[in-house]
């Protein structure tokens, strides 16, 4: 492996000639940094960080990102993703300990600290209420896409309510009239809040009360269940809806199979809305769902930099979640 005086020797310069380009290159000429630069690069020299820090030299602060299934589901990817490059953007680096239950959290919060992070992000894949471990007390913690009622932190969440709130109201103008709403648990944060979100659109809005409403059972096998509550609302093969309100869009895709095969197009027999716009599969529908943004990106994004600046609110701060329009509704 490449170390720095192999470096120093190709640059023709001292150690610490090369040290300060890594750390302070504003401290060297512009040619004495280019040579040490070209002579970095021939090498493939990587800095070894954790050895400058046993040293007590200055490493990049880092962010421990504890992930409760965030980085071990494909939903909330972007989370990670925008955390870690703004992390990078700021000069700091990230490292991802992953919990795999919030209620054993033991281990993975005593590796995470072993890493002597100069703040914490817990994150978990799903909006949802979590347990802090009391070894992160007093810590510089904040909370990504949860919450928590152990004790005053800062979250960033989305804010569901007026993503479907927006969202329904959208559809009203368009000239649905009769909805079937398929929505996500009601034990969960998410489902919970965007039926109120739905419901407050249309009570303001005046239309008559013609809407369905059911929630899905907890458990992803439950997922299937949509086609199941589909059927139960059609008219010898008609729908007696013309809006399918989704809890997210694994639902809306159970809902694109059952009614394609069964004849029935969209937008022109049924309107689909979905939620989430899912990675990798939000802009795979044929035709085009139309759909609620997860702000996932900006939830990294904030998260990391209020670590980084040091913020010091306790706040909630709920993240827009903006409509997509596509072709699945008029």
């Amino acid at each position: 492996m490449t170390s720095l005086k192999d470096v120093a020797k190709r640059a023709s310069v001292s150690l610490m000639t090369v040290s300060r380009a890594i750390n302070n290159p504003g401290l060297l000429s512009q040619e004495t940094y280019r040579r040490v630069k070209l002579a970095i690069e021939e090498l493939n020299y990587v800095p070894d960080f954790s050895a400058r820090k046993i040293r007590g030299e200055g490493a990049p602060p880092s962010i421990g990102v504890l992930a409760l299934d965030t980085a071990t589901t494909p939903f909330s990817v972007d989370l990670l993703l925008s955390l870690e490059k703004t992390a990078q953007q700021h000069g700091w680096s990230t490292f991802v300990v992953n919990l795999f239950d919030d209620n054993d959290a033991e281990q993975a919060v005593d590796k995470l600290l072993s890493f002597r992070p100069a703040g914490i992000v817990f994150t978990t894949m799903g909006l949802r209420k979590v347990h802090i471990p009391e070894r992160l007390s007093g810590k510089p913690l904040v909370l990504a896409n949860c919450v928590t009622d152990d004790r005053a932190v800062a979250s960033y969440i989305p804010d569901d309510f007026h993503g479907q709130y927006l969202a329904t109201h959208k559809m009203i103008t368009q000239g649905y009239r009769k909805p079937l709403c398929i929505y996500l648990p009601d034990c969960t944060l998410a489902g919970v809040r965007r039926r109120q979100g739905f419901e407050l659109a249309w009570q303001e809005a005046g239309v008559p009360d013609a809407a369905r409403q059911q929630h899905l059972p907890f458990g992803d096998q439950y997922y299937l269940d949509t086609a199941k509550i589909i059927a139960a609302h059609l008219r010898d093969g008609r729908p007696d809806f013309d809006l399918l309100v989704c809890g997210n869009d694994r639902i809306a895709f159970v809902a694109y199979q059952y009614l394609l095969a069964a004849g029935l197009r969209i937008p022109q027999d049924v309107a689909i809305l979905g939620y989430d716009n899912m990675v990798g599969i939000g802009e795979l529908f044929l035709p085009a769902l139309s759909t609620v943004q997860l702000p996932h990106l900006d939830i990294g994004r904030e998260a990391a930099l209020h670590i980084i600046e040091q913020r010091n609110d306790v706040e909630t701060h709920q993240l827009s979640s903006p409509l997509l329009l596509r072709a699945s509704t008029r």
